[in-house]
């Protein structure tokens, strides 16, 4: 196929194939720092879990106060509550 004629841009595209645009200059970056942020939430999450972490995972008190009642006999559990908590029932 032949075009005759002058096309006007299409035969310039070929002459710069050799030329390339470089940057000269460089815009200078400043180096940002990472931030960390916590919500209010999380933050209140956080002190509650310290605190929990103080709270004994054993109440002595409790525990002393049943021993005490085993050594003078006084500490019974009647079979309706020990059926209870076995089959996770609500009395």
């Amino acid at each position: 196929m032949k075009i005759w004629g002058h096309i006007p841009n299409v035969s310039k595209i070929y002459e710069n194939t050799n030329k390339i645009g470089r940057a000269y200059k460089v815009g200078e970056t400043t180096a940002k720092k990472d931030e960390l942020t916590i919500s209010p939430f999380a933050s209140e999450f956080s002190i509650a879990m310290k605190a929990l972490k103080n709270v004994p995972d054993i109440r002595q008190d409790k525990v002393d106060e049943i021993l005490r009642k085993i050594e003078k006999g006084e500490y019974s559990v009647s079979a309706e509550d020990i059926a209870v908590k076995i089959l996770g029932l609500k009395k």
